[in-house]
């Protein structure tokens, strides 16, 4: 039965669902990164996604934000580099954001959204067609404000494809930071596999919710 506000610990459930997802995509984002940096970014996530489990699993939480920022400082503290600050900032910023929220709904969505994306693009500082994660994370907080007033299914699955449609609109961007900025015009055709994570997480939280 659809979802339409979670408590903490099915937050919890639904963010394992999440690290479960891109620890078996670790393939797809290799070979994301691989066209376009140098394909450590599989790796670097799947390492990322396994401390989440074991920070997260068989933990009995009592308020909304901390599942979330409890995943960001394991993807911080575990993987290092550009990926581990900025997917450890989205999830810490965005879950402070959630402080004292009785459940996690369609508003709690759009406000992870907001103070994460701020986050990310604070700590990083990309944005808006660079090719990085933020071209699917903006889209998607952009659509989350627009849906807050909607059911939790139907908010998280238009942010899901708004995320998605982000990573897909990056395909045509030119890298302009990191590794795959000196491809130049041949990073075009491939799309950044930071904002392929970001699809892949949110696809996952909204059949979570869904479901």
């Amino acid at each position: 039965m659809p979802k339409d506000a979670l408590t903490p610990n099915e937050c919890r459930d639904m963010l394992l669902a999440a690290a479960d997802r891109i620890i078996e995509s670790e393939p797809i984002l290799t070979d994301a990164d691989r066209a376009l940096g140098d394909g450590d970014h599989g790796i670097g996530m799947q390492r990322g996604m396994m401390a989440v489990k074991e920070k997260l699993a068989g933990q009995d939480f009592d308020a909304i934000e901390k599942p979330f920022m409890t995943m960001g400082m394991a993807m911080m503290s575990s993987m290092g580099g550009a990926s581990g600050a900025v997917f450890g900032t989205l999830f810490r910023a965005g879950g402070k954001a959630l402080t004292g929220a009785p459940a996690f709904g369609a508003r709690q969505l759009a406000d992870f959204l907001s103070a994460g994306t701020e986050g990310v693009q604070s700590r990083g500082g990309a944005k808006p067609g660079d090719k990085t994660m933020v071209d699917a994370l903006v889209p998607a907080a952009e659509k989350a404000a627009t849906v807050a007033d909607a059911a939790l299914p139907e908010a998280m699955a238009a942010v899901a494809a708004a995320a998605e449609a982000g990573k897909d609109a990056s395909k045509d961007m030119i890298a302009t930071m990191g590794r795959a900025k000196t491809l130049g015009e041949r990073s075009l055709g491939h799309p950044d596999a930071g904002a392929v994570s970001v699809s892949i997480i949110f696809a996952t939280l909204s059949d979570y919710v869904a479901a």
